[in-house]
């Protein structure tokens, strides 16, 4: 039987009608979605905690497991043998799904996509974006990655999402878009405020929730 050990906690985000995401409470709030696309079901990015099976199954008919990141395994493969449906690297392709792709980094240290869902204007990203304030400079709803400020994935302006999920905190469900849009097009000016902001929720124990 699994053992929960290494689970502290989870906590239900962006609960809505064709989804919901839980978010593990540890240091950096790993978070996970099933999202319901034409009544069949999509997990992304998927850690495993205890008590979801049922929900994911009542949400509608499991489709299959999206890893969205080379270094996100997380417990996808684990998800996927549970329930009985494929395992897609996104970042290699997203043939069989309802998703569009979005090119976030394509190297040998770094291979990620977003995933672009048309029908709920949704966008679901890995680490290409976040909403804890390791992710966020002082104004921003929404942040790039500290490592991807520099040359920020112009992709995520090909798309105007009415919400956006993300890997690492709580999505954003109201002006998104524009929270997407001024997250990218200034993300390299507000570098050096993004990086302070980040060491200063390190020190004060705010790099979990803002």
């Amino acid at each position: 039987m699994r053992s929960w050990s290494r689970v502290a906690s989870w906590i239900p985000v962006d609960e809505q009608e064709d989804g919901f995401g839980w978010a593990i409470d540890e240091t950096l709030e790993r978070t996970s979605h099933a999202l319901r696309v034409d009544g069949r079901v999509w997990l992304i990015d998927p850690v495993d905690a205890p008590e979801l099976e049922d929900r994911i199954r009542a949400l509608g008919r499991p489709a299959g497991v999206v890893q969205l990141l080379d270094r996100h395994a997380r417990d996808g493969l684990t998800w996927s043998r549970r329930l009985g449906v494929p395992l897609l690297r996104a970042y290699r392709s997203v043939a069989g799904t309802p998703f569009r792709a979005l090119h976030v980094r394509d190297n040998r240290l770094w291979r990620e996509v977003a995933l672009w869902e048309p029908a709920s204007s949704t966008l679901v990203c890995a680490d290409a974006l976040g909403t804890l304030p390791y992710f966020r400079a002082p104004s921003e709803r929404i942040g790039l990655h500290p490592l991807l400020r520099v040359a920020p994935p112009r992709s995520l302006l090909e798309v105007n999402p009415a919400r956006v999920l993300v890997g690492h905190g709580g999505g954003v469900h109201q002006d998104a878009a524009a929270a997407v849009h001024d997250a990218v097009a200034h993300g390299r000016r507000r570098l050096p405020a993004a990086l302070l902001e980040a060491a200063r929720a390190v020190r004060s124990g705010r790099h979990r929730r803002g």
